[in-house]
């Protein structure tokens, strides 16, 4: 099995010899990231880490995004929107509402925690759970519901 970083260099490859423009710069600043990341590690990337940098990139462009569609740049906006699209193929699906809230329920009861106090070490453990599947923010919405 291609580790994600081989997949991300063959997708790279594939949108130049197709001449997906938009794709392209948009592989290109992902392999630049994970290529300083590499370096600052001194290591190869784990597909782990290569997770991390990718969430990295979608978390700055949704920034960009949010800030280009309060300025009325509708042309960022939807530059910034293909760029996401193009990541977000490359993060595990995300898990569904109902998912997440179960799984939050289980890890709640599993170690007790009743009360508001115990708000950071429930959002802690089910970020780890969720293995990536799930945006912090999400978390929190639905640790704080339950806890509530």
């Amino acid at each position: 099995m291609s580790s994600l970083s081989d997949v991300i260099q063959s997708d790279t490859v594939t949108a130049a010899k197709q001449r997906r423009e938009s794709e392209l710069s948009t592989l290109r600043l992902l392999r630049a990231g994970l290529k300083n990341r590499q370096i600052d590690l001194g290591h190869t990337l784990t597909d782990e880490e290569v997770l991390s940098v990718i969430r990295t990139q979608v978390r700055q462009l949704q920034d960009a995004l949010a800030a280009s569609q309060q300025a009325s740049r509708a042309e960022a906006v939807e530059k910034a929107k293909d760029e996401l699209m193009v990541l977000q193929r490359y993060l595990p699906t995300p898990l569904s509402d109902e998912a997440l809230t179960a799984l939050a329920r289980s890890i709640l009861s599993e170690h007790g925690f009743i009360s508001r106090t115990d708000l950071g070490k429930a959002i802690g453990l089910v970020v780890k759970a969720a293995d990536g599947k799930a945006d912090g923010s999400r978390v929190k919405a639905a640790v704080e519901v339950l806890l509530s």
